[in-house]
Formats: structure tokens, C-alpha cells, sequence
């Protein structure tokens, strides 16, 4: 596949960013709008990090210009950033687009928009836990935003009063909305593995960080929510900046596709969890419908099977980088001064390293939408 080289200027602040970048770690017909085939959502409230952010960052943190605010990001559906972290849409778009709803306007942008369709409240680099946690294992440092999960949840509760001015009112709103939250976690462990903390270490984390999606669940139930959809992390282990930073010392650490097997029953530990923390919750709210996504089982469905999905070009090497052997450099990352973007972003699966293609999204929420990968199904 022939590349496209471009260039911008140099910045100091450009390694911090690639920090940033590594942080914010329906049938085809359906999801190009329209057709939820069976519950009619009029309005959808979502929350997490840079896997469902649609411009939060960009609007709270001027160094996100510098690589998510310029191009190639959102090259392939938008033709121009918008503040994803993708060539294009996300997961979000696509559940959105199924239902038949706008696009989501993200929260710090939607000043004098009628919200009543819904909002976008997740950051790019967001975590689960609040800044103490972090200060506490010594991480603080690599924050990229304090704009946390708990801060998203305030948000919609000072908005809340706007969508609905009555108790009965809400109730008969937020029956027929759709709240995504998340994904929202990973970089939790992430802001600890840049700060050379193990496996061991952040397996200890684990608890402490599903509850916290868990509890913002609750919350959101206690608030009115009714349908809520709740993904699990993707696997880490296929990730090309994963693969480039944290490669394995022999061929036995490494899965039938060329993902770190470490890392990804990492990830699967923190799923169970999560999984575990839910069943509770639906015994506790039975009238809630709490559906659990499995991110981690759609995305390794095309990394085991990428051409069954388009992707010609393998799903472990990026499409936008600055080379390696997964097209992956943390001094050259996608959107600085020696990187290229290829021609054809739908023929892989990974876009940057850690962020998904449009294409990779798509076929995730194809999965959630149609597929097997939600529990209870959202359709």
C-alpha cells in the first residue's frame, strides 16, 4: 500500500502528546443511519475516554492540536479532525447512526445546542479513578486530563435538569435513551505501565478500577437510566504500541495473531470483573437493562480473521505511523514530522497505534448491534 508522507512542525511538547495518544487508550446498511430493529432510542448519553470522545480533548487541552486537531485524524469520513482519534467515526457514531440519532456533540462544545437527543460527555485520556489514585502509585505525573468519569457523570447531572423538569418526565425520557459507558479504564492501567509499574502491579488495580465503572453505572441508574450499555477493554496485547514497547522476549508469548498473551488476559481479567460487578447490579436494579459489550471479543474476531472483515493489510500494523515493523514509532507517531498515513485506511484495522480505523469500529459496533458480543443483546 503506498504511503503518504507529510510533515509538521517539531514541538517539545510533542513526546507528552504521544503519551496523550497512547492514553486514549447494525449491519453495514444499518449503522449508515437509521433502522434500530426493535427498541426505538430518541436520545443517547455517552461516557468514557478517547474510544467514544468526539472533541472533548480537543476543546480542553491545547496540546491535543498538535496531533488529534490536525491531519490525517478524521481524513477518511469527517475530511477533517474533529477531535477523534480515529481517520473517522467511532463506535459511538455508528451506534448513534443505527438508531437513527445525530451524531453526539461533545459536551464542551454543545454551549446553546439542544441537548434533548443527547450528548457526548467522554475525554480523550480520561480515566475511571479520580487524581488521588493516581497520586497514591505515584503516577500523577502522567495525567493527561483530570476531566475523570466521576467529573463526566457531574456533567450530565447539571445537565439533566434542562432534558427533563419533572420526576415522571424523566422516567418517561430516559426510558426510551441509550447511556454508553465507556469504554473507560484502560487508561487507568495505562498512566501505571508508563510509570513501570508490572502486570502484578496493576493486576492489584483491577477491583478498584471496575467498581468505579460499576458505581458510575449505579449512579447513572439513580439518576433515571434504564438502558445502559457497559464495554469492556479492547486487547492491549494487539495493540501495535503495546507490541512495539512491551515486545516479548520469544515466540511463546505470543498468540496465533501476533498479540502479546500477557496483556491480553490482562485485559480479560479486568472484563471479568467487570462482568462480575454487573451481574450483581442487575440483581440489585432487575428494572434496568445493564448490557455488557464485549469489545475485547469483537476486536479479536478480526485480528484472528482480518480478511473475513477487509482488512488487507493485517490488523496489528497501523496505518498511520512512522515505521517498525508494526509501523509504530513513539518518536514519529501519527501526525508528526516523519510519519506517513497510507491511502486506504479501511484496509487495516489499527489506525495509530492504539486507536482503531473507522473500518475496525464499524465492524465492533456491527458486532454489538447484530453479533454476539453484548450480553443481555441490545436488540
Amino acid at each position: 500500500m503506498k504511503a503518504i508522507a507529510f510533515s509538521m512542525a517539531d514541538n517539545a511538547r510533542l513526546l507528552p502528546l504521544f503519551a496523550a495518544v497512547l492514553l486514549c487508550c447494525c449491519s453495514l446498511a444499518q449503522c449508515r443511519g437509521g433502522g434500530g430493529g426493535g427498541q426505538n432510542y430518541t436520545s443517547m448519553f455517552s461516557f468514557g475516554d478517547s474510544l467514544t470522545d468526539t472533541g472533548n480533548l480537543l476543546v480542553s487541552s491545547p496540546l491535543s492540536n498538535h496531533i488529534v486537531g490536525r491531519y490525517p485524524y478524521g481524513m477518511t469520513y469527517f475530511h477533517r479532525p474533529t477531535g477523534r482519534c480515529s481517520d473517522g467515526r467511532l463506535v459511538v457514531d455508528f451506534l448513534a447512526q443505527a438508531f437513527g440519532l445525530p451524531l453526539l456533540q461533545p459536551y464542551l462544545q454543545s454551549r446553546g445546542k439542544d441537548l434533548r437527543r443527547g450528548v457526548n460527555f467522554a475525554v480523550g485520556g480520561a480515566t475511571a479513578m479520580d487524581p488521588p489514585f493516581f497520586q497514591e502509585i505515584g503516577a500523577s505525573d502522567k495525567l493527561w486530563t483530570n476531566l475523570s468519569l466521576s467529573v463526566q457523570l457531574g456533567w450530565f447531572e447539571q445537565l439533566k435538569p434542562s432534558l427533563c423538569s419533572s420526576p415522571k418526565k424523566c422516567k418517561e425520557y430516559f426510558s426510551k435513551s441509550l447511556f454508553l459507558v465507556g469504554e473507560i479504564g484502560g487508561n487507568d492501567y495505562n498512566y501505571a505501565f508508563f510509570k513501570g509499574k508490572t502486570l502484578d502491579d496493576a493486576k492489584t488495580y483491577v477491583p478498584t478500577v471496575a467498581a468505579a465503572v460499576t458505581d458510575a453505572t449505579e449512579r447513572l441508574i439513580k439518576a433515571g437510566a434504564t438502558h445502559l450499555v457497559v464495554p469492556g477493554n479492547l486487547p492491549i496485547g494487539c495493540s501495535s504500541a503495546y507490541l512495539t514497547l512491551h515486545p516479548g522476549r520469544n515466540s511463546s508469548d505470543y498468540d496465533a495473531a501476533g498479540c502479546l498473551k500477557t496483556y491480553n488476559d490482562f485485559a480479560q481479567h479486568h472484563n471479568a470483573v467487570l462482568q462480575q460487578n454487573l451481574r450483581a447490579l442487575r440483581v440489585k436494579y432487575p428494572q434496568a437493562r445493564i448490557m455488557y459489550a464485549d469489545y475485547y471479543g469483537a476486536a479479536m474476531s478480526f485480528a484472528k480473521n482480518p480478511k473475513q472483515f477487509g482488512f488487507t493489510e493485517g490488523p496489528l500494523r497501523t496505518c498511520c505511523g512512522g515505521g517498525g515493523p508494526y509501523n509504530f514509532n513513539p518518536k514519529a507517531s501519527c501526525g508528526v514530522r516523519g510519519s506517513s498515513v497510507c491511502t486506504d485506511p479501511s484496509a487495516y484495522a489499527n489506525w495509530d497505534g492504539v486507536h482503531l480505523t473507522e473500518a475496525a469500529y464499524h465492524a465492533i459496533a456491527d458486532s454489538i448491534l447484530n453479533g454476539p458480543y453484548t450480553s443481555p443483546r441490545l436488540l
